[in-house]
């Protein structure tokens, strides 16, 4: 819905999107309602449809938005060629990234049943688009004699599902740090596609 000029929707906007996205995160889509959302903001439960049409289009655009911010992300990253360098390239990318944006991460796969069915339909174009860029890398390193695979598209979801794992169990404070997890994580990946 347009805004007035003159309004506060550059900034009202964003914070809505913040406290649904932490209080999804925190307390499940489900169990919170549009007057939490607002009162974590510091408005009027009403004053929300100003800004979005409901709480479904408010989670399918947190949804949407990690996907799109992922994919461009990685694009900007993404500058080799060489599939080993890029799976490596990718590897560390994804931990990062996903390290980064836990509250997101935990919405974007503990939510999607709640999307209707046309939203869902569009969140899993967006994620076939991010798997595919992992299964190309699979399918030209597989080709090329580097890597020893039995399914590219099996063994593309088997290691989105080991890299992105480690965003429920990683701590700051634990005994190793992002480097390591990095290191180790690539050292799984590597000899997961065949490459001693």
């Amino acid at each position: 819905m347009a805004r007035k000029t003159g309004s506060h929707a550059e900034i009202t906007g964003p914070k809505i999107r913040e406290a649904a996205l932490h209080l999804f995160a925190q307390h499940g889509y489900a169990a919170v309602s549009m007057r939490q959302i607002a009162a974590e903001v510091g408005v009027q439960a009403g004053a929300l449809y100003a800004y979005i049409d409901d709480k479904q289009a408010l989670l399918f655009h947190l949804l949407e938005s990690h996907m799109e911010h992922l994919l461009e992300s990685w694009r900007a990253e993404s500058a080799t060629s060489e599939p080993l360098a890029r799976l490596e390239s990718f590897t560390r990318f994804h931990i990062r990234y996903h390290l980064d944006r836990p509250d997101e991460v935990f919405i974007s796969y503990m939510e999607l049943r709640n999307l209707s069915p046309e939203n869902f339909a569009e969140l899993e174009a967006l994620r076939r688009r991010y798997e595919g860029e992992l299964e190309r890398i699979l399918q030209e390193g597989s080709a090329a004699g580097l890597f020893t695979i039995a399914d590219a598209r099996v063994a593309t979801m088997g290691l989105i599902a080991m890299l992105t794992g480690v965003s429920t169990w990683f701590r700051e404070t634990g005994r190793l740090g992002r480097a390591d997890i990095e290191e180790i994580y690539w050292e799984m990946t590597r000899r997961a596609v065949g490459v001693a």
